[in-house]
C-alpha cells in the first residue's frame, strides 16, 4: 500500500502565560506567529501556531496557553520531548543565546550520529535542537538577530516514552509507513521514507517508570500529515481494523483531522495539508490578528474582552 503519511504535521503542546509563551517562541527560538486563534473547546483559551513564513506542515508548534495551569509530568505514555533541525555549525550560536537569555539547557551530546542540545521552555517543555544527518534545505523564518545560516528549519523528530514498545511500533510500521531504522540502548528510532525532514520517531522504553501527566509543559498530542481528506479517511479504516477508535473526520479549519490513542497512550492525530493558514489571512498578515471558527464569530467582542493581551 502507498504511503500516504507525509511525516509530522504539527506538535501541540500546553504552556501557562500566553504572552510569556509568545516572547519565548518568536524572540528567543525565532519563529513565526502563524495563526492567533481559540481552542475549539474552551473559546476563552488561545491557541497559538508557530512555524516558518507560512506554517508549512513539519513546522508547526501549537499551544494552549492556560495561565496557572498545573504543571505536568514527563512519563510512559506519552511524547516526552520534541526536536527541532538546525543547520550544521549553529551550535555554538545557539548555546550563547540560551547562555545570555538565561535557558536551561544541557551541554550538546550525540544520539545516532547526530550532535544534539537539550533545552527547556518557560514552562519546562523539553526540546532539542539537532544537525541532522542530512543537510536540512528548508526556509527558515527570518529574524533581525538570528542569521539565516542558524536558524530553525522545522522539526527533526518526536521522542515517545513507553512502557513496552511493540504495539506502538506495530501502528507507526503497518498504518503511518514507518521502518525501523536503527536502535541506541533503549531508544528505537523509526522513519518514513515518503519526505525527507519532519520525518523520524523515536520510542524509548522504560518499564517501571511513572505514568506521564500531560499538563503545563508537556506535549499533548502528535500530529501527523497527509495530502488530502481521503487519505484521512483510508488511514482511519486501517485504524479501525486494527481495533483502534478514531473520531470521525473533524473540521479544524486550517486541517482536517481524525485523532486516536495509539496502543501506549500517546494521542496522535491524522491532518490534511489543506487548506493551509492562508485561507483567512495573507502571508504577510499571518498571525496579526485574532482568528475564530465561525460558530464564536458572533461572540468575538466576548471573547477579546477575555482573552489576555498579547502583544
Amino acid at each position: 500500500m502507498e504511503n500516504k503519511v507525509r511525516g509530522l504535521h504539527h506538535l501541540t503542546a500546553i504552556a501557562g502565560n500566553a504572552k510569556r509563551n509568545l516572547q519565548f517562541y518568536t524572540k528567543i527560538l525565532g519563529l513565526r506567529l502563524v495563526k492567533r486563534t481559540v481552542n475549539f473547546d474552551d473559546p476563552y483559551t488561545y491557541h497559538l501556531y508557530y512555524g516558518d513564513e507560512t506554517g508549512s506542515p513539519g513546522s508547526i508548534l501549537t499551544f494552549f496557553p492556560w495561565d496557572g495551569v498545573r504543571q505536568g509530568v514527563r512519563g510512559v505514555g506519552m511524547a516526552t520531548e520534541l526536536g527541532f533541525s538546525v543547520p550544521e555549525g549553529s551550535m555554538d550560536f545557539w548555546l550563547d543565546r540560551f547562555k545570555k537569555n538565561r535557558i536551561t539547557y544541557n551541554n550538546p551530546a550525540t544520539k545516532f550520529g547526530e550532535t544534539y542540545l537539550t533545552f527547556l521552555d518557560p514552562d519546562g517543555l523539553k526540546m532539542e535542537m539537532t544537525v541532522a544527518d542530512k543537510p536540512d534545505g528548508r526556509k527558515a523564518w527570518k529574524v533581525d538577530d538570528i542569521p539565516e545560516e542558524m536558524a530553525v528549519r522545522g522539526f527533526h523528530q518526536v521522542t515517545i516514552s513507553l512502557t513496552e514498545s511493540e504495539r506502538t511500533a506495530r501502528v507507526l510500521n503497518e498504518a503511518l509507513g514507518y521502518e525501523f531504522e536503527a536502535q541506541e540502548t533503549n531508544r528505537m528510532r523509526f522513519r518514513t521514507s515518503s519526505v525527507e525532514h519532519g520525518a523520524i520517531i523515536d520510542l524509548v522504553e522504560v518499564p517501571g517508570e511513572r505514568t506521564g501527566l500531560v499538563a503545563g509543559g508537556t506535549l499533548h498530542h502528535v500530529a501527523f500529515c497527509v495530502d488530502h481528506r481521503d487519505d484521512s479517511v483510508e488511514l482511519r479504516e486501517k485504524l479501525l481494523d486494527m481495533g483502534l477508535s478514531p473520531t470521525p473526520l473533524i473540521d479544524r479549519n486550517y486541517f482536517e483531522s481524525v485523532y486516536f490513542r495509539e496502543p501506549g497512550g500517546t494521542l496522535f492525530e491524522i491532518a490534511t495539508r489543506k487548506p493551509g493558514f492562508l485561507v483567512d489571512e495573507s502571508k504577510e498578515e499571518l498571525g496579526t490578528a485574532l482568528k475564530l471558527p465561525k460558530q464564536y464569530e458572533k461572540r468575538r467582542e466576548e471573547l477579546e474582552d477575555a482573552l489576555p493581551e498579547l502583544d
